[in-house]
């Protein structure tokens, strides 16, 4: 995946120093852009089953996409592009009376679970984003609209440790969990996400160059990850994430 993303960007610029010269007197503008995403994937408004947040690990959410701008109404335009990007999260929770589905020593159990839960999220995904332009200034552009992604590989899985399950309901029979893992709660919601996600994504451009710049943006889902009707998990997992790179004007 790395090799792949280098020799993108490195196609991609050679295109660009090519395409440079005759692009520079037209109305529209494009630009190549390469940044790092960091967020994760949460329910709005931290639910009272987790009691906290222990660790969050930093993951290769990279961003490589190329952009197409045009001013229509004075400051104002448009602005649509194409995005491959990942969006991944690995974290570790406490939680307590958390609802939820996992598999211990072949057999499927589900009920409210009370300890330690390990979760990893991959989505690798082509987004294309559409949005309407301001131009704030000499060197900053305002963007704002929706995108819609397509995922290429998706992964929800982890596992429950160090704690003990509520078989069926909170008062149901108690079934411990270890940190070994043929002691420990399994789970894997991958095939339970969706393959098309919708949401809204916001920042600003910052020219540093005539040929070079920055920017800044904000990505909020506004579908689920998970199709509607699956009840594994209770609470409806959003993606969420910030963005910052740099970009190269043709």
């Amino acid at each position: 995946m790395k090799q792949f993303l280098l020799l993108l960007f490195i196609f991609l610029q050679g295109m660009s120093m090519r395409a440079h010269e005759s692009l520079n007197d037209s109305p529209w503008q494009f630009s190549l852009r390469l940044g790092y995403s960091v967020g994760g994937t949460a329910p709005i408004g931290l639910p009272a089953s987790i009691r906290s947040l222990d660790s969050f690990t930093l993951q290769p959410n990279v961003q490589v996409g190329a952009d197409v701008q045009r001013d229509l109404w004075g400051r104002w335009g448009l602005t649509a592009g194409l995005r491959f990007e990942g969006k991944h999260m690995q974290t570790d929770a406490t939680v307590r009376g958390y609802y939820t589905e996992m598999v211990r020593g072949g057999q499927r159990l589900d009920g409210h679970f009370t300890g330690h839960v390990n979760t990893s999220v991959r989505q690798w995904m082509l987004t294309v984003p559409l949005a309407v332009t301001l131009r704030a200034g000499s060197r900053v552009t305002l963007h704002a609209g929706p995108y819609l992604s397509w995922l290429l590989s998706r992964q929800f899985s982890g596992y429950a440790y160090d704690g003990y399950l509520r078989v069926g309901d909170p008062t149901g029979a108690k079934v411990v969990m270890g940190s070994q893992p043929d002691s420990r709660g399994e789970y894997d919601f991958g095939d339970d996400m969706r393959r098309l996600q919708t949401g809204i994504d916001a920042g600003l451009d910052i020219s540093l160059t005539p040929a070079w710049g920055a920017y800044a943006s904000l990505s909020w889902g506004l579908t689920g990850i998970h199709r509607s009707g699956f009840t594994s998990v209770r609470q409806t997992m959003y993606p969420i994430y910030g963005t910052l790179g740099l970009t190269y004007h043709l």
